[in-house]
């Protein structure tokens, strides 16, 4: 006989339950939870203010779309920009979750939502730029969004951009940096990345307390209708790989990938805190020669990927 659970904070039935907290939670409570967990990760990370307007990066996921409905409902100011990659059907039901979101909850809110499209101003869908330019997928693809959020954030005055990455991101990326002992990437692993120079904008991971599996019941609960399907071009990604190891480590023992990533963040703050940051960036970064956003080139990364794609179509 299966024994019902009960809430740990009301006592009422659990409708869910959170190993690595031993606790058990009804949808108010569960709710309460998540919007709690958000708020400790902003206030503990000095990620922005109430005041500050905010801009999301929005994928049709799970976890940007939660943390859209979740700030909007912590009453900050928060709009969205959706970037479409041109990757046939799924990016065209990816911008159907966002817009439908957008035009049901979102706009009860007053808040907007921007639609990059990569075909039009980039001149080819994702699978396209990474052909052209000799570069894979997925790196292309990360460059392009980069430099959009950024553009997007800086161009429109937002105060601070915001994407979804949770703790089973931030996990899998610190394992990933440990084990091929990526100084610089470890340096700015954190929650937390200030504006440390003009032209770039300050970027925060509100959610890197909350787990992948927290964010799909957080969804589900809330009936946020978000595309189940993985992109159809991370098959193969390193990135998965270490999810899958820290997964099974979670599974014997919970808690695991709290303690290891938020774990680093303890030790390593002295070396990594924003002061120390915004001087490395401002001694290392200029403006781009092409496009005037900041890099450590003489042009950045992403002009230097659009081209490598034009030299390519021109052969």
């Amino acid at each position: 006989m299966i024994k019902t659970m009960n809430c740990t904070r009301c006592k009422t039935k659990a409708v869910l339950k959170l190993p690595r907290h031993n606790a058990a939670f009804c949808k108010d409570c569960f709710n309460s939870f998540i919007h709690d967990q958000v708020h400790k990760a902003i206030r503990s990370q000095e990620m922005f203010a109430k005041n500050d307007h905010l801009l999301v990066a929005v994928s049709g996921g799970k976890d940007s779309l939660a943390l859209w409905n979740i700030l909007l409902k912590l009453g900050y100011k928060t709009d969205a920009l959706y970037v479409n990659l041109g990757i046939g059907d799924y990016s065209e039901s990816s911008q159907e979750k966002v817009v439908h979101f957008s035009e049901t909850v979102a706009v009860g809110y007053g808040a907007a939502l921007h639609v990059h499209t990569v075909e039009r101003h980039e001149g080819a869908g994702i699978r396209e730029l990474a052909m052209m330019a000799h570069r894979p997928t997925c790196s292309t693809c990360g460059t392009i969004k980069r430099y959009q959020f950024n553009h997007a954030a800086i161009q429109h005055g937002y105060d601070v951009m915001a994407t979804g990455h949770n703790l089973d991101d931030e996990a899998a990326r610190l394992l990933g940096n440990v084990l091929h002992w990526q100084h610089e990437y470890l340096e700015k692993q954190g929650p937390s990345l200030p504006a440390s120079v003009d032209g770039f904008a300050k970027k925060v991971k509100p959610l890197y307390r909350l787990t992948e599996r927290e964010l799909a019941a957080y969804c589900v609960l809330n009936k946020i209708d978000y595309v189940v399907e993985e992109c159809p071009m991370a098959p193969g990604a390193r990135t998965l790989l270490y999810k899958e190891v820290l997964n099974r480590l979670e599974t014997e023992s919970p808690g695991t990938k709290q303690m290891f990533y938020w774990g680093f963040l303890e030790k390593s703050r002295p070396a990594g805190t924003p002061t120390t940051i915004m001087e490395k960036d401002r001694s290392a970064l200029h403006p781009c020669s092409l496009c005037s956003q900041p890099t450590t080139a003489e042009i950045c990364s992403y002009c230097r990927l659009m081209a490598r794609a034009k030299t390519s179509t021109a052969r």
